[in-house]
């Protein structure tokens, strides 16, 4: 069985090499690091290194983490990565939360996380839900602020001169920073301007 070692740090004032060495000192000796760091402090990681470790990963390996919380940056993703990681048959380690999946207690710990995950779904959704209901009875506007009229005229006129000086319809929609299929919309809702 292999441990796989995952950090993942969101400031600049954390370090990976903290949380492997807390793992080592505890006797996990890694077979691989994989590292999830934020540059800069911005807390948006596009988890590289997760996608990597689960790429490499083979059914019965050991993920080790210094807490569970390193496994994503919010409850939903922890949940969502600890699922993932039973489907694949991937043993899971919390050196600080205690939890070893390789042990019955910490098997039911894991089951516990999975059974929570469509229950963090349902409790996300209706948060969507609330807040949307509330915007509306105070009367504030949800999405996309609408677009003016006339500068819409302004750029279907634009994208038709130039298709008329022989440009195709994407290239000239791209002009005026739209796709082809966002002039034609336009287009089909507010009529030609030629």
């Amino acid at each position: 069985m292999r441990f796989l070692l995952y950090t993942r740090v969101s400031t600049t004032a954390q370090s990976a090499q903290i949380q492997v060495e807390a793992l080592t000192a505890v006797g996990v000796e890694p077979h691989s690091v994989f590292s999830d760091e934020t540059p800069g402090g911005n807390d948006a990681s596009d988890g590289a290194g997760m996608r990597r470790l689960l790429e490499y990963a083979q059914e019965g390996d050991t993920v080790a983490v210094w807490r569970i919380d390193r496994l994503g940056r919010s409850l939903s993703e922890v949940l969502e990565t600890v699922t993932m990681m039973v489907e694949r048959g991937l043993y899971l380690l919390s050196v600080q939360d205690g939890i070893d999946s390789r042990t019955a207690t910490g098997r039911l710990m894991v089951e516990l996380l999975v059974r929570l995950t469509p229950y963090e779904r349902h409790l996300a959704s209706e948060r969507i839900a609330a807040g949307l209901a509330s915007s509306r009875k105070t009367g504030t506007r949800v999405g996309r602020p609408p677009l003016d009229p006339s500068e819409i005229r302004g750029k279907i006129r634009a994208v038709e001169d130039a298709r008329a000086g022989g440009m195709t319809a994407a290239d000239a929609a791209q002009l005026v920073g739209w796709s082809r299929a966002t002039f034609y919309r336009h287009q089909q809702e507010h009529g030609s301007q030629r």
